[in-house]
């Protein structure tokens, strides 16, 4: 039998390679004639990185600097001049100081010096996963990186950081990476959200990345301003277009100023690591997250591999760290069954500590459920 192990992160625990070579070892220890295939996906968000490099990306490092200017260690996943940036590795919220929050002064202008470094490398195709950023400046520190330059009224360069943005007069584009003329802009992102008002960048994600009451109003007014600059200079109006909110506004620039298109983020990835190429022959695929729960439905990645099994007719079961969905919950996904962690260990600190040598104990019992020896069918 054929199985395909295609799990995203368990995030504090276990990347997503990670979790699939324990499956893959508790598969072979207890189905030894099964041929198991490793795809580690990711949403677009932490995890993306890896899940192009574990697809035989070649991983590039990069110098950059994280959402509060410190410099960080990085990189991006090259293969044939396309190249995937995952802004959580850059500009996320994982890569602030001491986990300081920084709402009116984080900037994603790493973010734009991965992107420029792809593009002096020849590629030509930038993936960009914006999940799990830092901060509300609407990209116009990932356009600033990139050579753009922003104004006040007295022609002052105008700082990093969603509340600098109320200062904005002129955003000048003749600096802008000659290359982007050329090059396609892919935003993996599933956020449907606008750049402004109460759905918008500062209001729905800023009270995550600290920003108070008073920090969200003064963030969405500078954002306004922002939006009104770059319609100016670019004579295109995306503010209110789904996705412009995503990354703080990071979609909004990548639209309007880099010509991008967004897709979903684990279709988007699926597609950079060949999932589908996977399928053909398999008997059962594998394909699970940290936690099990009401945004697994809505678009993360265990759902999204569910769909596209569903439509070669794979039969497809999870592992989670726990789960709070019910058979009737996932049935409509394509799941056929789900195994949590918790199902072998109640306590939930020991699920986090020792989540490798569980998550092999666990393919056990899935493999004595769904992988058939060559005298015994699957009972299930």
């Amino acid at each position: 039998m054929r199985v395909v192990v295609a799990p995203d992160k368990f995030k504090g625990s276990l990347s997503a390679p990670e979790v699939a070579a324990h499956l893959a070892a508790g598969l072979t220890r207890a189905a030894p004639r099964t041929e198991v295939v490793q795809v580690p996906v990711a949403d677009g968000g932490d995890g993306t990185l890896d899940a192009a490099v574990s697809a035989g990306y070649r991983r590039v490092p990069v110098s950059a600097q994280g959402p509060t200017g410190e410099p960080v260690a990085t990189a991006y996943a090259e293969r044939n001049g396309t190249a995937v940036v995952e802004m959580a590795d850059v500009s996320g919220l994982r890569r602030l100081p001491g986990g300081r929050p920084a709402a009116r002064t984080a900037s994603s202008h790493g973010t734009g010096e991965v992107i420029g470094a792809a593009l002096d490398a020849g590629c030509r195709r930038i993936v960009l996963g914006i999940g799990g950023s830092a901060s509300t400046d609407g990209g116009a520190g990932l356009v600033q990186a990139l050579g753009a330059r922003l104004r006040d009224a007295g022609g002052r360069e105008v700082g990093r950081g969603g509340a600098a943005l109320a200062a904005v007069d002129v955003l000048d584009l003749s600096g802008l990476h000659p290359v982007l003329r050329e090059a396609e802009v892919v935003v993996a992102s599933d956020v449907d959200n606008p750049l402004l008002g109460p759905r918008g960048a500062a209001a729905v994600y800023g009270p995550q990345k600290g920003a108070s009451p008073d920090d969200v109003t003064e963030l969405d007014g500078a954002l306004a301003r922002w939006a009104e600059a770059v319609r100016a200079a670019t004579g295109v109006d995306v503010a209110d277009r789904p996705g412009a909110g995503a990354a703080g506004g990071v979609g909004f620039a990548a639209m309007a100023v880099l010509g991008a298109t967004v897709r979903p983020g684990i279709d988007l990835v699926l597609d950079l690591v060949d999932f589908r190429a996977a399928l053909p022959g398999a008997g059962l695929v594998i394909t699970g997250e940290g936690s099990l729960d009401e945004q697994t439905l809505h678009g993360k990645a265990p759902a999204g591999v569910a769909a596209a099994a569903r439509g070669v007719d794979v039969p497809v079961v999870a592992v989670a760290g726990r789960s709070l969905l019910t058979h009737e919950d996932l049935a409509p996904t394509g799941i056929h069954a789900a195994y949590a962690l918790t199902d072998i260990e109640p306590d939930p600190a020991r699920c986090m500590s020792e989540a490798g040598l569980l998550l092999e104990r666990l393919a056990e019992r899935l493999a004595a459920d769904w992988v058939p020896d060559e005298e015994q069918e699957p009972t299930t």
